[in-house]
């Protein structure tokens, strides 16, 4: 006997999209091989990582970004950093046409820079090499390898002064116990790009060390066995298959040490800093006198700021050609 059915306000509600009472209706089954797209969120939604990250970027737009175009703004102009600008268009850069001591800083930063990042890549790739087959304190070569570029560049330069002093330097001290008189390395023009060749590559040699151990690492020690079986002696394996996998590496140093070596600063600025005797930077002859350091002299000791800017255009630009030269160097011989 079936109970009559129940009326009235106890009733519960029938759902329209079927039978059964509403708030216990089952969710639709999403039919198989569909997926469910995520809800889209606008950009706004994100305010919040928006926000937390906002602080670097006003840093960097202030202190980085504004002041880079501004440079360039100033190369058009004439000012002393007080009065007001004027307006000269391109006079800067024709004056920097036929500056002298424009060319010379360029020459002396060409010089600097091949002495310095040739030996420098050159040792760091042999060093990484001898320290990938050494079995034990490799920890310990590392960290001794790498402690000069975490130095303080003043600290070095003031050390690289005492060393190579004219008069009473280390090494013109041992140079005198056999019997050599002393050099002058602080006055010789020549001899001056030698100690700042030297000093900056006895900086960024273990740095660029660290990195060709990191692609060392890399190569599977299969290649090596295979190549030991047949036949194949150190050197031919260094230069027939390190050297060609490590390519991109190679390039990589290449391209960071040309942008390194090319703004050299602190290490003439403090080897032969202005003063009574030295009213003009670089040392005897302006031999050390690199062009960040022209530029420094123009822009800070002259108050030339227009002058300045356009010294460092014109220098970012031959940095440009120069990192594209070698970057098509390196990439030459290279199987597409």
């Amino acid at each position: 006997m079936t109970s009559p059915p129940v009326t009235g306000p106890a009733a519960v509600p029938e759902h329209r999209g079927g039978p059964g009472p509403a708030r216990f209706r089952p969710r639709r089954a999403t039919p198989a091989g569909t997926t469910t797209r995520p809800r889209r969120r606008g950009p706004l939604s994100y305010w919040r990582q928006y926000l937390a990250i906002s602080p670097f970027y006003l840093i960097f737009a202030a202190f980085s970004f504004f002041p880079v175009f501004y440079s360039l703004y100033l190369a058009f102009q004439r000012w002393d950093g007080l009065g007001d600008m004027q307006f000269v268009g391109l006079q800067q850069f024709r004056f920097l046409w036929s500056d002298p001591v424009f060319w010379l800083s360029i020459r002396n930063t060409l010089v600097i820079w091949v002495l310095s990042t040739v030996p420098t890549l050159l040792g760091a790739l042999v060093l990484a090499t001898l320290l990938h087959s050494v079995r034990r304190f490799k920890g310990f070569y590392r960290i001794a390898l790498y402690v000069p570029n975490v130095t303080s560049i003043v600290a070095v330069a003031i050390f690289f002064g005492a060393v190579f002093s004219n008069n009473f330097g280390l090494v013109n001290a041992i140079l005198g116990t056999v019997g050599i008189s002393p050099v002058p390395w602080l006055s010789n023009p020549w001899l001056i790009k030698v100690v700042i060749a030297l000093l900056m590559t006895w900086m960024w040699t273990g740095y660029n060390m660290i990195i060709y151990l990191a692609g060392l690492q890399a190569i599977p020690a299969s290649i090596y066995e295979a190549a030991k079986v047949d036949g194949a002696g150190p050197v031919r394996t260094f230069f027939q298959i390190t050297v060609p996998i490590m390519r991109p590496i190679i390039l990589f140093t290449v391209i960071i040490s040309t942008i390194n070596g090319l703004q050299s600063f602190s290490e003439p600025q403090v080897l032969f800093a202005s003063n009574a005797a030295n009213a003009n930077l670089g040392g005897p002859g302006q031999a050390g006198l690199t062009t960040l350091l022209y530029f420094y002299q123009s822009a800070f000791l002259n108050n030339d700021y227009g002058y300045g800017a356009a010294i460092v255009w014109a220098f970012f630009l031959l940095i440009i050609v120069l990192v594209a030269v070698n970057w098509r160097i390196t990439q030459r011989g290279r199987k597409p």
